[in-house]
C-alpha cells in the first residue's frame, strides 16, 4: 500500500543537499523568501534536518549524514560566504554529531545568558557574545546544527549545553521562529524572522529584519 511504501522509504539512509537556506540569498525577485522550509522540513518523521554554520561543521554534518543509516538526512547549507570558525579557540566541530553544544563561554559554570545559534547566524552569535561579555555578562554561546539529533541526547547530555538554571536564553535564526521556544523557554526571545523576506543584497536584508550584532545584543540585553 502507498502509505506503507512511503514508511519504508523514508527508512533508506538518503543525503539531501538544500542549499539556499535563508532570506541572504539574492537579489533576483520575492521568491527569495525562504523563511518557513528550515521549519517544515524539521517537522517531517525521521528526517535528521542538519544546518552548519561553516565549512568545519559541514564536513562534520557530512559524516554525520553517512552514519544515519536509518533514514534520510537534509544538509540545510548556506549560499553566502561564511567565516571559518577558529577551532583553536572555540569547541571542535565533530561535536556537531551532539546536535547541539557549547561552542564558546566567556566564564565558568552555568552562565547568565545563552544565546542559540544555527548555520550563518552562529557567527553573529559569536560577535555579539563578545560584546556582551564586556558588560561582565557570562555569556555561553550554543551551537545548534541539528534539534533532531539535540533531542537524541540523554538528559544529562542536554542540561549540560542548556542548563535549566539558566532561563535569559536568545535563539537566532533567519528564518521562522516556529519551534524554538522549546529551547528559549518562556522568558526566552528570538532573533528570527514571521514575515516574508525581501529582494536585496545580504547586507540590507540583515540591517532591516535584526540580523545584526546590535539588535542582538539589544535583545539579549532585554532579557
Amino acid at each position: 500500500k502507498p502509505a506503507i511504501r512511503l514508511a519504508a522509504l523514508m527508512d533508506q539512509p538518503a543525503i539531501y543537499v538544500f542549499t539556499h537556506d535563508s532570506i541572504f540569498l539574492g537579489e533576483d525577485g520575492p521568491t527569495h523568501q525562504a523563511i518557513e522550509h528550515l521549519a517544515a522540513l524539521r517537522v517531517i518523521p525521521n528526517l535528521m534536518v542538519i544546518r552548519p554554520a561553516d565549512a568545519t561543521e559541514t564536513a562534520a554534518a557530512w559524516v554525520t549524514a553517512l552514519r544515519n543509516t536509518k533514514g534520510p538526512t537534509a544538509l540545510v547549507l548556506t549560499r553566502q560566504a561564511l567565516p571559518v570558525i577558529d577551532r583553536s579557540k572555540y569547541a571542535p566541530a565533530s561535536l556537531v554529531g551532539q546536535g547541539g553544544y557549547v561552542l564558546w563561554q566567556n566564564g565558568s559554570g552555568d552562565p547568565d545568558l545563552i544565546l542559540i545559534a544555527s548555520g550563518s547566524e552562529v557567527s553573529l552569535a559569536l560577535d555579539a557574545a563578545a560584546v556582551l561579555a564586556k558588560d561582565k555578562t557570562n555569556v555561553r554561546v550554543v551551537s545548534m546544527p541539528s534539534w533532531d539529533l539535540f533531542e537524541k541526547q540523554p538528559e544529562s547530555v542536554r542540561n549540560s549545553v542548556l542548563p535549566p538554571a539558566c532561563a535569559r536564553r536568545v535563539a537566532i535564526e533567519a528564518g521562522s521562529s516556529f519551534g524554538w521556544d522549546k529551547y528559549v523557554g518562556p522568558k526566552g526571545k528570538t532573533v528570527c524572522i514571521d514575515r516574508f523576506g525581501a529582494s536585496a543584497p545580504a547586507k540590507v536584508l540583515a540591517e532591516k529584519f535584526g540580523f545584526t550584532v546590535d539588535n542582538v545584543v539589544k535583545v539579549a540585553r532585554a532579557v
